[in-house]
């Protein structure tokens, strides 16, 4: 893989839901070896530390939502570092709720219409994240940046949405948990979404195969989210909002591989990382090696410790 510049963007976000602990989660990451790791892979790696939310204020949304200043607060804060890195290289947003996206990927998505390109996202995620803060039951706000970006209406006192993306450039892969009013809303719209039953009976290479081959014909910028609920939680028990049945490790690795190989990835969210309920650091260095992944390790290239032993004599 031809070397890049990766950005490494600190977003802390613990504001989109009520279970705290996400905070921890960028520092988590360096702990875990995320610098190092796009490093030994020919990477030049800038760490521009953690942001903080802008002050803000809330504007008519609805009285059950949970921590609406802070979130927009973030919003602000993240869009602009996002608009700010696309130049520069490959930002890489550590998290932090799955909230930070409001922020990610609206910067991005500025970014892409000032180059005038298209801006794609794959959305790696048991969830949707397609309510409104008129349809979410919880009032947690990182169930909702696909619908803000989207340009949905109800997030008010949120940045405008000056340049929405349209449903068709957005394909979610490992649904398992999407609520009835988000699943009836989504099938009226051309998004791809891909639930685990469509993986099961078909594989999870086609489909994907099929989005990154249209972001290549139309030139356009792939921002990729990663929750760590994509993941199947025997082996990524770090998250909040765990549901059984997620993604293997060797299907979330092939996902990256593949990505790596399109060349195509410009933006990279890693979200809903909980140290606090991680088991020694598990969940931490599987993000790590999936984001090595996504910018081109390769499983033969780390040959495990039993095949670097030196056969002892007979």
């Amino acid at each position: 893989m031809t070397p890049r510049t990766c950005i490494l963007i600190g977003a802390p976000v613990d504001s989109g839901k009520a279970r705290t602990g996400c905070l921890m989660g960028p520092d988590a990451l360096r702990v875990a070896g995320l610098l190092e790791a796009l490093g030994d892979l020919g990477h030049a790696v800038t760490d521009r530390g953690n942001l903080t939310p802008d002050a803000a204020d809330t504007h008519g949304l609805p009285g059950h939502i949970h921590q609406p200043e802070t979130c927009i607060g973030w919003t602000r804060s993240i869009a602009r570092a996002a608009e700010e890195a696309m130049p520069e290289g490959l930002p890489i947003f550590l998290g932090g709720d799955h909230a930070l996206s409001l922020g990610s990927v609206l910067g991005v998505a500025r970014h892409a219409a000032r180059t005038e390109r298209k801006q794609y996202v794959l959305w790696l995620d048991a969830h949707t994240d397609f309510h409104t803060p008129q349809t979410t039951a919880s009032g947690n706000l990182h169930g909702t940046p696909l619908a803000y970006v989207t340009g949905q209406k109800g997030f008010d006192g949120f940045p405008p949405v000056s340049h929405p993306i349209p449903m068709e450039q957005i394909c979610f892969l490992g649904l398992r948990s999407v609520d009835a009013e988000e699943r009836e809303r989504l099938q009226q719209t051309p998004a791809r979404y891909h639930d685990m039953r469509h993986i099961d009976e078909h594989g999870i290479a086609r489909p994907l195969a099929d989005f990154l081959n249209e972001v290549a014909h139309e030139n356009g910028l792939l921002h990729v989210s990663l929750d760590v609920d994509f993941l199947d939680p025997g082996f990524a028990p770090a998250v909040g909002t765990t549901v059984p049945g997620g993604a293997t490790m060797r299907e979330a690795h092939l996902v990256m591989e593949m990505i790596s190989d399109s060349g195509l990835l410009t933006s990279l969210d890693l979200v809903e990382l909980n140290p606090f309920l991680d088991d020694r650091g598990r969940t931490a260095q599987v993000m790590v090696d999936l984001a090595a992944s996504a910018l081109g390790r390769r499983v033969f290239d780390r040959p495990t410790q039993a095949f670097n032993r030196e056969r002892s004599p007979a």
